[in-house]
C-alpha cells in the first residue's frame, strides 16, 4: 500500500482493531507469471525513477503556510487543533491535506521542544517515506528528525509505528532525543534493546512508536509466531480474547506488523537478507562434540590440491575423487555415521571449511574463551548468533575453545518474507540507487532521491593501487601522517578487525597518535567516531563503525579541508563504499576522500583471474601510463561479481524459503 492518500477504511486496516485483526498483518500471496513480469519492469522503471528527486515544492509552500498560521495561535488553540487533526486522521485517514497539517504541527513542536527545525530536505524525505517509499539522503542529512514526520503522522492517525534501526545505542539515542517532540504531539515513544525482560519489552511494543532493532523485531515476531502456533487466523484470535483471560493474544509481544521505518535500509533490507533469521536452543549433545573432533583429525590428513580445492569466491570447499577415497580409507576404523559416504563428506568439508574459509579477527574473534561471530557488513560481534551444521562447533575446536551444543531450530524466517508482511513499509539511506530494483521486486520499495540541504563539495582524491599489502599500508602511514602535520584530521576505514590492529602497529611505531574503534557497537564507539572530525585526530575503524553517527567538524578545520577518508580497501558493494566516503563533508562542509588498494587486497585475489593478476601486476610494475586507470577498472569489475553474487545469494534464499514454506503448508507456518 504506497498510494499518496490513505483513506479511512485503509487507514483501519492498519492499526489493531476489529477491522484489522488484532495481530494485522500482509499475507503472503504467491504471484503468477504476469504479476511477476510486470513486478520486473516496474522494478526497472522505479531504479530509472530514483535518479529523479521530484517536485514537492507545492507540498513545502502548503507545509510553510499551515506552520504560519499555528505560529497565530497560543498554546491552549494550538493543542486544541492538534487535537482536532488527531480525531480527523483516525476517522478520514492519511490524506494530502491532513498529513500536510501533521507535518506543520511535527515541524513546529520540534522547533519548541528540542531546538531542531526540519530543512525543506527533510521535509521532502518524511513525505516520500508518508506514501510507503524509501527516501535516499545523503549521509549527514538529519534522518533521525525526518523520520518524526512520517512516524508522528502515522502514529496521531492512530497506526503503531516500528522505527527500525542497526543497533542498540542508536535506538535508546534516537528513542530518548526524540521523545520531547513526541511528547509534545501527545505521543508515547519507547525503544527495545537486547536487555529488556518479556513483560518491559511487551509494554515497549505498545506505545505509540516503538524503535528497535531488525535483529530484535525479527526474533519477537518469530516468539509471536511460535506462541500463536498454526491456527493463527483473525476470528479464532478474537474469539480466544473473549474468554480466555491467558489467551494468546494477551501473549504476544507485537501488536502486528502495521507500520515500519527501516533506518539505512539497504543494511537491513539488503546486506543482511542473505541469512536466514533461526530461534533454535542449545542440546547438550557429548556424542556430537566427539564425532566433530574426529571431522577434525581426518580433515587434517587431506592435501589441498590433492584432495580438494578451496573455492574462496563462492566459500566453498570442492572434495575431488581423490580425496572421498582417501577419506573412505581413513574412514574404515571408524564406526557410526562415519560408513555413510554423504554424512562423512558433509562433515569433513565443514571441517575443511573451519580451517580455510573462516579466519580469526575477520569472521569472528575469540573472547573469554568463546567464539563471538562478526558482522561482514558493520564489523561488529554478533554474540547471540552462531554458525548452523556443526560450523560453529568445528571452529570452536579448531581455536581450543569450549564447544557448544547443537542448536535445535524452533523456528525461522528471512528479512525478506518479515518487512514483505508489514502493511505498510517505508525506509531511508544515504545509499540505495544501485538495488533500486530488487528493493522493489522484493519489498515493492521505490526509491526516491531527496536533495541535499547544501550543495555537497566532497573531493574525490581518486584511487592508488600497489603490488603488495606492505607498500599499501606504508602509503596510508604517510599519507595519515601527513595530514596530521597540519592539523586535517583523519578517517582510517579497514574492512576487518585484524586490519584495523595492524593499521594501529604501524601508527605506533611511527609514533603517530590514534584512537582504534573496537568491533562492540555501544556508546563509547559513537563518541570516539564523533570525535573523529576534531583538529589533528586520525580514527582508525571497521567501514561501518559508528553508523549512524555524525562527525562535526572541530574549530579551524574546515579552513584546513575538513576531514579526509581512506578507505584502505575495496568493499564487497559500492553503496559500503560510498557509505564510508560519506563520512565527510556533510551538510555542505568540505572533506576529501581516496582509495588504497593492493593486488593482494582479498576482494582482487578472489574475485580475479590468475591471468588477469598477473597482467595487472605486470603492468603496475613497469608503471604503463595506463596502468592504474586499467587496474582500477580491473578491480570494480571484481566488486561487481561480488555483488552479483550476493544479489544471487538473496534470490535463491528467498525462493528456498517459498518452496520450504510450501512443502510444510500441511503443518502450518513453518515459523
Amino acid at each position: 500500500m504506497s498510494s499518496a492518500s490513505l483513506y479511512s477504511s485503509e487507514t483501519c486496516l492498519l492499526r489493531p482493531g476489529i477491522i484489522g485483526g488484532w495481530y494485522p498483518e500482509r499475507r503472503e500471496d504467491e504471484p503468477d507469471w504476469l504479476e511477476r513480469a510486470v513486478n520486473g519492469a516496474m522494478g526497472l522503471s522505479s531504479r530509472l525513477a530514483s535518479i529523479r528527486a521530484g517536485s514537492y515544492s507545492h507540498i513545502l509552500e502548503a507545509i510553510c503556510r499551515e506552520e504560519k498560521r499555528l505560529a497565530r495561535l497560543n498554546a491552549k488553540e494550538r493543542i486544541q487543533d492538534l487535537s482536532s487533526l488527531r480525531t480527523e486522521l483516525h476517522c478520514c485517514g492519511m490524506t494530502q491535506v491532513l498529513k500536510i497539517r501533521a507535518f506543520a504541527h511535527v515541524r513546529a513542536a520540534a522547533e519548541r521542544t528540542i531546538g531542531m527545525r526540519h530543512y525543506e530536505s527533510q521535509l521532502i524525505g518524511g513525505w516520500i517515506m508518508s506514501q510507503g517509499m524509501l527516501a535516499e539522503m545523503e549521509t549527514g542529512e538529519g534522518k533521525t528528525l525526518t523520520a518524526t514526520l512520517t512516524a508522528a503522522t502515522a502514529a496521531l492517525a492512530g497506526i503503531p509505528v516500528h522505527i527500525i534501526t542497526v543497533n542498540d545505542y542508536l535506538v535508546q539515542r534516537d528513542a530518548e532525543n526524540m521523545k520531547p517532540l513526541y511528547k509534545a504531539l501527545g505521543l508515547k515513544v519507547s525503544a527495545v534493546t537486547s536487555s529488556m525482560d518479556t513483560a518491559t519489552r511487551q509494554a515497549a511494543y505498545g506505545r505509540d512508536i516503538t524503535y528497535c532493532t531488525n535483529k530484535q523485531l525479527a526474533f519477537d515476531y518469530l516468539r509471536d509466531r511460535i506462541v500463536m502456533g498454526s491456527d493463527c487466523k483473525r476470528m479464532s484470535l478474537q474469539l480466544e480474547s473473549a474468554h480466555n483471560r491467558n489467551c494468546r493474544r494477551s501473549r504476544s509481544l507485537l501488536r502486528g506488523l502495521c507500520f515500519a521505518i527501516v533506518d539505512e535500509a539497504d543494511s537491513v533490507l539488503i546486506d543482511e537478507a542473505r541469512t536466514p533469521l533461526i530461534i533454535s536452543r542449545e542440546q547438550a549433545m557429548p556424542e556430537e562434540e566427539n564425532l566433530y573432533r574426529q571431522a577434525m583429525q581426518l580433515a587434517g590428513q587431506l592435501v589441498r590440491g590433492r584432495h580438494f580445492h578451496v573455492n574462496h569466491a563462492e566459500r566453498r570447499i570442492l572434495l575431488n575423487s581423490d580425496g572421498s577415497s582417501r577419506l573412505e580409507e581413513l574412514a574404515v576404523p571408524i564406526t557410526g555415521v562415519w560408513n555413510s559416504r554423504r554424512r562423512r563428506e558433509e562433515l569433513v568439508r565443514q571441517a575443511l571449511s573451519a580451517h580455510y574459509l573462516f579466519r580469526r579477527d575477520k569472521d569472528y574473534l575469540v573472547h573469554e574463551n568463546k567464539v563471538l561471530i562478526v558482522d561482514a557488513n558493520t564489523g561488529r560481534v554478533m554474540p547471540d548468533r552462531s554458525w548452523e551444521r556443526g560450523l560453529h562447533q568445528l571452529i570452536e575446536i579448531k581455536e581450543n575453545c569450549i564447544v557448544t551444543g547443537q542448536r535445535e531450530h524452533m523456528a525461522r524466517l528471512t528479512y525478506q518474507r518479515l518487512f514483505r508482511r508489514y502493511l505498510l513499509l517505508a525506509g531511508m539511506t544515504g545509499t540505495a540507487r544501485e538495488v533500486g530494483g530488487e528493493l522493489w521486486s522484493v519489498y515493492g520499495l521505490r526509491v526516491r532521491r531527496v536533495p541535499t540541504h547544501r550543495p555537497c563539495i566532497r573531493k574525490n582524491n581518486g584511487e592508488q593501487i600497489f603490488l603488495d599489502k606492505a607498500m599499501k599500508w606504508q602509503a596510508v602511514v604517510q599519507t595519515a601522517r601527513k595530514l596530521h602535520e597540519c592539523g586535517r584530521p583523519v578517517l582510517i576505514g579497514t574492512t576487518s578487525i585484524g586490519d584495523s590492529e595492524h593499521v594501529s602497529r604501524l601508527l605506533a611505531n611511527e609514533n603517530i597518535p590514534h584512537q582504534v574503534l573496537s568491533a562492540r557497537q555501544d556508546a563509547d564507539e559513537a563518541q570516539k567516531i564523533a570525535r573523529a572530525g576534531e583538529k589533528g585526530q586520525i580514527t582508525v575503524a571497521t567501514n561501518m563503525a559508528g553508523r549512524g553517527t555524525d562527525i562535526p567538524l572541530g574549530r579551524g578545520v574546515a579552513a584546513l579541508g575538513g576531514l579526509h577518508v581512506i578507505a584502505t580497501e575495496p568493499n564487497e558493494a559500492k553503496r559500503i563504499d560510498r557509505q564510508l566516503f560519506g563520512r565527510c563533508a556533510r551538510q555542505g562542509d568540505p572533506g576529501s576522500y581516496e582509495i588504497v588498494i593492493s593486488l593482494e587486497d582479498e576482494l582482487v585475489t578472489t574475485h580475479s583471474g590468475k591471468f588477469l593478476l598477473r597482467f595487472l601486476y605486470t603492468i603496475l610494475k613497469n608503471e604503463f601510463s595506463f596502468s592504474q586507470r586499467l587496474s582500477v577498472k580491473a578491480i570494480y569489475r571484481a566488486q561487481q561479481r561480488v555483488e552479483q553474487r550476493h544479489r544471487n545469494m538473496r534470490q535463491d534464499l528467498l525462493q528456498h524459503d517459498k518452496q520450504l514454506s510450501r512443502v510444510l503448508a500441511f503443518s502450518g507456518p513453518m515459523e
